[in-house]
């Protein structure tokens, strides 16, 4: 079966995001003179709640790691950006009741066509509201593409984003990104993992390590589930039973189809899905 290729209805009108800097000023033009013009930077997205952050140790980790591969500068020595992106996210917990979603982005303002200089990196938040109830099932259709340096979550975001615009205009949700041969790695903002009847599996390839598979990996281990990694083709996923997409955003989401393998719901997936969904919910948030 496949997803009809009908026009999604148009977005509605949003507010202009606000972005500041780590210690709560708003972030002036210069600030962002450097990303704006060359979108050279790398970022992590979180979910405040609970007046903590799930896997606030692998986002910090995070920031360290990509911002010694983009700018050789190691934030905690150097510029005690960690420290600062704690606190700040201390602050927005105290703010703010009800669950929100933040992004903490890393650049050089002085940032030109020669490189992002030498000046030291800064960082910058955005928040916006957390989805609040679980969104339906997605319906995906396949791209290839594979983004340039995979591994870091870092800002150039026009090859995803063109994709995905492109997707939602022929009546899908979001594109499943393939490598050249034809290989599942992830979503355009998001992973993802396939159940095969036994095992939750995690596609091999160069693709981002998400902060929220890796916590719903050792959450659906902890509650009995088998999980692993398996190399995953576009010509065998109707061999498989199931799929969700994870991100720190809205969690864990099924997958309804992937063009036109429909996976069906019946008893063990509806369980598996509850279950996931419970063990994600439960997962400690470290306090800020």
């Amino acid at each position: 079966m496949t997803a009809p290729h009908t026009p999604a209805p148009a977005a509605a009108p949003r507010a202009p995001v606000a972005v500041t800097r780590v210690d709560g000023s708003p972030a002036t033009p210069g600030d962002l003179a450097g990303l704006a013009l060359y979108n050279y930077g790398h970022f992590t997205t979180l979910r405040v709640e609970r007046g903590g952050v799930r896997g606030l140790g692998l986002h910090l980790r995070r920031l360290a790691d990509d911002c010694r591969t983009l700018f050789g500068t190691d934030p905690d020595t150097a510029t005690g950006l960690t420290d600062g992106v704690r606190a700040a996210l201390r602050r927005l917990a105290r703010a703010h009741e009800a669950p929100v979603t933040v992004r903490v982005t890393v650049c050089a303002p002085d940032t030109t066509l020669d490189g992002p200089g030498t000046a030291t990196p800064t960082a910058l938040l955005s928040t916006r509201p957390a989805p609040a109830a679980q969104a339906p099932p997605l319906r995906l259709t396949t791209a290839t593409y594979v983004r340039e340096l995979p591994e870091v979550k870092h800002t150039g975001l026009l090859g995803t984003l063109r994709l995905r615009a492109d997707v939602r205009r022929r009546g899908f949700d979001d594109a499943l990104l393939l490598d050249h041969e034809g290989h599942v790695l992830e979503g355009t903002t998001w992973n993802i993992c396939f159940w095969d009847g036994a095992r939750l599996l995690w596609p091999r390839g160069r693709c981002l390590p998400g902060v929220t598979a890796r916590l719903l990996r050792d959450a659906a281990a902890g509650a009995g589930v088998t999980v692993g990694d398996a190399t995953v083709t576009r010509a065998g996923l109707g061999a498989l039973r199931g799929a969700f997409a994870t991100n720190a955003a809205f969690g864990v989401r099924p997958v309804a189809a992937v063009d036109e393998v429909a996976f069906a719901p019946d008893p063990d997936v509806a369980a598996l899905t509850a279950t996931l969904t419970a063990r994600y919910a439960d997962v400690p948030a470290d306090l800020l």
